[in-house]
């Protein structure tokens, strides 16, 4: 491979004549380790263009660099790093800039310290990773998606690929959302009540700018996704959590002035508790006596292999309060980054102008593979897939929860993907998961999906999307055992 020529500059404060600086820019570029072994170095007429130098000059300098060893010369072809290329600095490294900001007066805003906990990038090297979120790559249709992905890159789509569509998205994957996706949750929309976005967390932020003010008041059930509760905190909007029960949030609990209602009806994050017909219903009473709109998050529904799932809040909405999240990340892969806000049009319309500021829209390569994969029939297979291997897997789990006598705090209804789950009063499941990394198993502590500054110690999540059936038994006993001996 080239270098580019465009990556070659002399230091103005370097030292000797022009050819000692250019021998000295490309041995640091090798000795760095920006120039690689066997990449091919530009020809000295270009080089010498570049710089501004006569071509004789860089010739002296690369045959000097010949010499010794950081080059070597192919015939009718050029100069390459040699693959001798000496490792040790021959000059005196550069010393680090000084910075001169004080950042704890330029930064406006922080946006760090949120309550979203770090996962371990390295989670697939586990042996029972029991971590939530992450893709099989055993069930993923990795040959359809890449057919999907060749088609969309097709001279016949080459304009949709191309297109800078401003404020819009792919037709043909709005066309799928509304035809489709849509009425499988009885929901029925207009293409511009629709709005493709970066995954559902870029809808949830979206929402929250679109509606909060720093004089408007937002509920968020406690515990919650804790992504969503930084959205929200950063938004500075008043902020309510509102604790959960068996079946969700329960709408006598919520305060009267509250403006915007955030709520995960089908799944709710984390516990899986599944909110009945009848508490949908008494939700929208509530939102609409107290004029207050609410935010569905359709967390998990595809994952609805134990029995059909409730209808979504917003197909039960006559008066256009409920605002529609949706995403394709993770029955498709995490990676993806794909969601679908849903609602009135001047919502919308307000959210596409937000989003068209911030990034104009998700690519319309993405797009349009996720539309072939979606309408070709490859996304309803693979959720077929899924649900029967994750009925599986979740059987296995319940067994062997029950057989090593752990203690069930929530399990969805009609499915879903994890188990949310309760150790003793007394232990700190922060410490419990440290202590089982060393045993090859990850778990998921509980403390960050809580509101307040002194969240329960002893909840954690189970996931199982992530771990072949055959070693979970193996791995819920080593959790048991650990648990014993954290007494």
């Amino acid at each position: 491979m080239a270098i580019f020529v465009e990556t070659f500059f002399l230091d103005p404060a370097a030292q000797g004549t022009l050819q000692a600086k250019i021998q000295q820019m490309i041995a640091q570029g090798i000795l760095s380790g920006r120039f690689s072994k066997g990449e091919k170095l530009p020809s000295s007429r270009k080089l010498a263009a570049h710089l501004g130098v006569s071509r004789i000059t860089v010739t002296l300098a690369y045959t000097e660099l010949l010499a010794n060893e950081y080059l070597e010369s192919r015939d009718r072809s050029g100069y390459y790093v040699s693959e001798n290329a000496p490792e040790p600095p021959q000059f005196s490294p550069p010393l680090p800039q000084q910075e001169n900001v004080d950042w704890s007066r330029a930064l406006g805003r922080r946006f760090t310290g949120g309550a979203t906990p770090a996962k371990p990038q390295d989670w697939n090297t586990y042996l029972y990773p029991f971590i939530y979120g992450q893709a099989d790559p055993t069930l993923f249709d990795h040959a359809n998606w890449r057919l999907c992905a060749l088609q969309a890159l097709g001279q016949k789509d080459f304009q949709a690929l191309t297109t800078d569509y401003y404020d819009q998205d792919d037709p043909k994957l709005i066309e799928f959302i509304a035809r489709h996706t849509l009425p499988r949750r009885g929901i029925l929309a207009q293409p511009d009540e629709i709005l493709i976005t970066m995954g559902a967390q870029n809808a949830l932020w979206l929402t929250a700018q679109v509606l909060l003010t720093q004089r408007r008041m937002a509920v968020v059930e406690d515990p919650c996704y804790h992504a969503l509760r930084d959205i929200l905190v950063q938004s500075r909007c008043h902020l309510t959590p509102v604790a959960v029960d068996r079946d969700g949030l329960p709408p006598g609990a919520l305060p009267d002035a509250a403006d915007v209602i955030f709520t995960t009806p089908s799944h709710q994050s984390p516990t899986n508790a599944t909110m009945p017909l009848a508490r949908r219903k008494a939700l929208l009473d509530k939102a609409r006596s107290m004029d207050a709109l609410i935010v569905e998050d359709d967390y998990e529904f595809e994952m609805s292999f134990l029995g059909a799932p409730s209808p979504a809040l917003k197909s039960l909405d006559t008066d256009g309060r409920v605002i529609y999240v949706g995403s394709f990340s993770k029955s498709i892969f995490p990676g993806l980054r794909l969601g679908y806000l849903v609602g009135s049009k001047p919502f919308i319309r307000e959210a596409r102008a937000l989003r068209a500021s911030v990034l104009r829209h998700p690519p319309g390569h993405i797009q349009r593979t996720a539309a072939y994969f979606l309408s070709l029939g490859h996304y309803d297979s693979l959720i077929r897939r899924m649900g029967q291997v994750f009925g599986r897997r979740r059987a296995v789990m319940e067994q062997a929860l029950s057989d090593n006598g752990l203690l069930v705090a929530g399990r969805g209804v009609f499915g879903g993907s994890s188990i949310w789950m309760r150790a003793p009063g007394h232990l700190d499941t922060r410490r419990l998961d440290q202590a089982l990394r060393t045993k090859g198993v990850l778990i998921e502590p509980g403390q960050s999906f809580f509101h307040n500054d002194h969240p329960p110690q002893n909840f954690y999540r189970l996931a199982y999307s992530s771990i072949p059936s055959e070693r979970i038994a193996e791995g819920i006993e080593i959790l048991a055992k650990t648990l014993r001996e954290f007494g």
